[in-house]
């Protein structure tokens, strides 16, 4: 068996690569400077030669400006083109298996009753949106060609170098800030990077995998104060939360244009990962907290080597 791994210097490709080479399985990595002519035919033939499943993480994840018809067309042109001539192209050679990684947000942005694999699709954002129209493009492709399809949608993935919202947490709690967020009732669910490659390697070799979504995550949701103070545990402090009117936070953050913040912040969206679970007969090998002091212990190696 040999895999082919797009995006793999990317967030979650830089922790699945080495699992990939501890497996002792042979794999291939295509380049992103490659994935820029896949909307070529067979522009892909040569990568795809022998090659028996195909995990795609490969995305356009973030745009500076990504509300506007121009940035759908943005994400659309990576997320949704590139990547059905892509599956396309696999399928017609040979590929058995392959692996889309797409996320919760195709479900919506926010729920506090968990999504599952039978919620209905509620992209908000042409990111979102861009995923779902890909995840139905496989879904024909499959059906026309045979080849299998697996859809993964995780929660929030943290880990070593996560970026975004999760790493300017880490800096407000590694800074000492004061935050006012004790007020905040939400929960979220999240998934430790590890966790996600290994439901991915699950994946790779589990025959019940094969044309199935997947919501997946690490299967203990957290409100935003119990997220904080589970991370300042790994810094060796107390957190310093004080209780502020949500409704007056949400309305100060969305006057100064971050909108989409407050919703991380305040909101909840969970999903529920029993289907998952039982399907492929699988447990996260990392709990919340071990993955957490893995990321805060990455943090701090990171800002001590710089």
């Amino acid at each position: 068996m040999c895999i082919l791994v797009t995006g793999a210097k990317g967030f979650i490709g830089t922790s699945l690569m080495p699992t990939i080479a501890q497996k002792g399985w042979p794999y291939r990595i295509l380049e992103r400077s490659a994935f820029n002519d896949f909307s070529k035919p067979n522009s892909c033939s040569k990568s795809l030669t022998d090659i028996d499943t195909v995990i795609h993480l490969a995305a356009r994840a973030h745009l500076v400006k990504n509300n506007s018809a121009c940035s759908l067309a943005q994400y659309r042109a990576i997320n949704t083109e590139m990547t059905l001539n892509f599956a396309y192209q696999a399928s017609c050679n040979g590929v058995r298996r392959f692996i889309f990684i797409s996320t919760v947000k195709v479900n919506g942005e926010e729920s506090l009753i968990p999504y599952t694999e039978k919620s209905a699709p509620n992209p908000q954002d042409p990111y979102a949106q861009s995923k779902w129209e890909a995840e139905q493009g496989l879904r024909a492709i499959s059906k026309e060609t045979g080849m299998e399809v697996v859809i993964i949608r995780p929660s929030l993935v943290y880990g070593s170098s996560v970026k975004a919202n999760f790493l300017k947490l880490l800096q407000w709690l590694d800074k000492d800030l004061p935050l006012p967020l004790a007020s905040i009732s939400n929960r979220r669910s999240l998934i430790f990077v590890g966790n996600l490659v290994d439901f991915i390697k699950c994946c790779i070799e589990h025959p019940k995998a094969a044309n199935q979504t997947f919501l997946v995550s690490d299967g203990e949701d957290l409100s935003t104060p119990e997220l904080i103070q589970r991370l300042a545990k790994q810094f060796n402090r107390e957190p310093k939360l004080f209780p502020f009117p949500p409704t007056a936070l949400q309305s100060a953050l969305k006057l100064i244009g971050k909108h989409a913040e407050a919703q991380k912040l305040l909101g909840s969206l969970r999903l529920d990962p029993t289907f998952a679970y039982r399907t492929l007969d699988w447990t996260p090998p990392y709990t919340v907290d071990a993955g957490l002091a893995e990321t805060v212990q990455a943090y701090k190696n990171s800002k001590w080597s710089s």
